[in-house]
């Protein structure tokens, strides 16, 4: 930018005006952005003072400065890669649409840049750094530890050969000393109560039993005592009354 542009854009500046509608105020809903007074009695539009300024010839700014960005470069509106071809990098700067999305507006800036153009409206974009966490070198130290030592165990456990048992038994072999054991124990076992007698049969024991005690005990008469009276004893052994 030239010493006469930059004298130029000061010029501007020191002359321009700010015109500010009507009542912007005194209504919430009223913005300050121009709007020409039209009211019959409206002191803005009569010229009052304190109203505020018209736009009226005179407040214009130099025909060589005039659309010109302050940093001295005309602004390009672009919303694509296409419409920077043909742009001047010299006099020229580009702003980005504001519709552009932020994946489309990363390639936009890179293009504009690789093509030396100058970007009025950059965005740069935050990257999540990763910090590191903070570890107790004491902590980290005697973990370290315990883990080597395990490593070292299981190392000495694997390097050691393996002796095989005397003792242990094939598994076919397992099964017919199981076999063996159990037909012992069968053996051994206790013999089986005799089975209990019917209750018919115990009916019929019970029945002689009171035949054997109903009948009378007779005593029988000695050999001696019979060849002395000679007396015949009866067939019931019992003397008869003489």
């Amino acid at each position: 930018m030239t010493t006469e542009v930059k004298r130029l854009i000061r010029v501007r500046t020191e002359k321009g005006a700010t015109f500010k509608r009507d009542g912007f105020g005194k209504k919430r809903q009223l913005s300050d952005s121009w709007r020409k007074p039209r009211g019959q009695h409206n002191k803005q539009r009569e010229q009052k003072k304190a109203k505020g300024a018209l736009p009226k010839p005179g407040f214009g700014s130099p025909i060589a400065v005039r659309g010109m960005h302050p940093s001295g470069f005309f602004e390009v509106l672009v919303s694509s890669v296409k419409e920077l071809d043909g742009l001047d990098a010299k006099t020229q700067a580009v702003r980005i649409s504001g519709t552009v999305g932020d994946r489309k507006l990363i390639v936009l800036q890179e293009a504009a840049g690789s093509a030396g153009l100058k970007v009025l409206n950059v965005k740069t974009f935050k990257t999540r750094e990763t910090k590191p966490k903070k570890v107790d070198a004491e902590r980290f130290a005697g973990a370290q530890k315990k883990k080597d030592e395990k490593t070292s165990q299981k190392s000495k456990i694997s390097a050691a050969p393996i002796k095989k048992d005397a003792t242990k038994v094939k598994p076919a072999a397992k099964t017919e000393a199981k076999k063996v054991q159990a037909k012992t124990a069968k053996n051994s076992a206790k013999p089986k109560a005799e089975k209990a007698e019917k209750p018919a049969d115990k009916l019929e024991k019970k029945a002689t039993a009171k035949k054997a005690a109903a009948k009378p005990k007779v005593k029988k008469a000695s050999i001696s005592a019979v060849a002395k009276t000679g007396a015949k004893t009866p067939k019931s052994g019992v003397k008869k009354n003489e």
